[in-house]
């Protein structure tokens, strides 16, 4: 995703905060209460409600992003094996 697609500026906590909560909340089937605790083992205090409040902002930027990036993965044709 684009730096500048998303910005931190007004916000108490850093882009790459936000973009982990987002990604956890939008890629897995985590309730927000969980993303919540997630980032608390992390030392990272932030509520819930905050959360669903970046999904509302940023969701559509982040969704987006990630379903572009799985669906370039799949049609890429190149596999590696380990």
């Amino acid at each position: 995703m684009k730096s500048s697609a998303v910005s931190d500026k007004r916000h108490r906590f850093a882009q790459q905060i936000i973009s982990n909560a987002l990604w956890l909340y939008f890629r897995f089937p985590l309730s927000l209460r969980l993303v919540e605790q997630m980032l608390l083992e992390r030392g990272i205090i932030v509520s819930y409600e905050t959360i669903r409040r970046w999904g509302r902002k940023f969701g559509p930027l982040y969704a987006n992003n990630f379903v572009a990036s799985d669906r370039r993965a799949r049609m890429s044709g190149t596999w590696m094996r380990s």
